[in-house]
């Protein structure tokens, strides 16, 4: 696995924000019929980090990060 879980809280508060910013605003990740501000895509996100529901992760391979769901990450021995 090329993969590597990141601590959230150890990134800086812009390289934080940077990478939440670029998840929401990847293709594909709409929110339905209403637009949704981004700072309030953000907002969500970082909550669903702070209560652990979302993991953040980097991937070598990429050279990118990866924000998933804690349900959605395989535990590799």
């Amino acid at each position: 696995m090329s993969a590597v879980e990141i601590p959230w809280r150890d990134l800086s508060e812009g390289a934080l924000q940077g990478v939440i910013e670029e998840f929401v605003t990847r293709e594909g990740t709409e929110y339905g019929e209403r637009e949704v501000p981004l700072a309030t895509k953000v907002a969500q996100v970082r909550r669903q980090l702070e209560r652990g529901e979302l993991r953040l992760f980097f991937d070598q391979e990429s050279a990118s990060c990866q924000i998933l769901r804690r349900e959605d990450v395989v535990q590799h021995p």
